[in-house]
């Protein structure tokens, strides 16, 4: 027998989430890879943009307008994606510190070094908004149909009865902010993690940007002195 949903209930597809905010957050990535200079970049200039150009078309074609259909194929082609954006992030991560500690090509400008390591830093907040947003509460298909009592990332919407937002779901947007406030913070700003995965993710993002911000400022402003 069918599930009927109630007066009060909204349909799946009124709490589908959009494609596009997700689809333009992985073409900004894959055009800042292509901006990274060679010694960066984790394979040829065109290798990981490619690759995620073409995992994003699947995805948009068997679910364009909005992320409502259920899939166990299309949700091992966004985890496949979503990884991809993080390891690319953190092999840049990884062979920037190498260049600072060994002396690479664009250490020796502070313009090249900071440019360098704004877009590593932008990358990965990209990367990891799209992680949290691929594996909070089962992913946006999941979450377009059903909300769990105790989610992976606690949103203050879900966290203050008072604001009486049962069928709240966060949208991309609100993983957005998570990412970019953990690599500013360093810390749980709003959105707390519950799970151990969302706690390990997260020490994990504060730990890339602390070694980004840090070392690429210090070795600026040394160039610059």
């Amino acid at each position: 027998m069918n599930r009927v949903s109630g007066p009060h209930e909204p349909e799946p597809a009124a709490n589908a989430e959009a494609r596009w905010p997700m689809a333009a957050a992985v073409i900004t990535s894959a055009v800042l890879t292509m901006l990274l200079p060679d010694t960066l970049r984790l394979g040829p200039r065109w290798a990981v943009p490619l690759a995620e150009g073409l995992l994003l078309v699947a995805l948009t074609a068997a679910d364009p307008v909005r992320i409502g259909r259920r899939s166990a194929a299309l949700r091992a082609v966004s985890i496949t994606l979503v990884s991809l954006m993080v390891c690319s992030a953190i092999w840049s991560t990884v062979q920037l510190i190498d260049d600072l500690i060994h002396g690479g090509s664009e250490t020796n400008s502070a313009g090249a070094l900071l440019l360098a390591g704004g877009i590593v830093w932008t990358s990965t907040i990209l990367a990891f908004s799209l992680l949290y947003f691929e594996l909070d509460s089962g992913g946006p298909a999941a979450r377009a149909r059903h909300m769990p009592a105790t989610p992976a990332l606690a949103f203050p919407q879900q966290l203050s009865p008072e604001l009486n937002a049962s069928h709240w779901r966060p949208r991309y947007v609100d993983y957005l902010y998570l990412g970019f406030t953990n690599s500013t913070a360093l810390s749980p700003t709003d959105v707390m993690p519950l799970a151990p995965w969302a706690k390990s993710v997260m020490t994990v993002q504060s730990l890339v940007s602390l070694v980004i911000l840090g070392l690429v400022i210090a070795r600026a402003v040394n160039v610059l002195a």
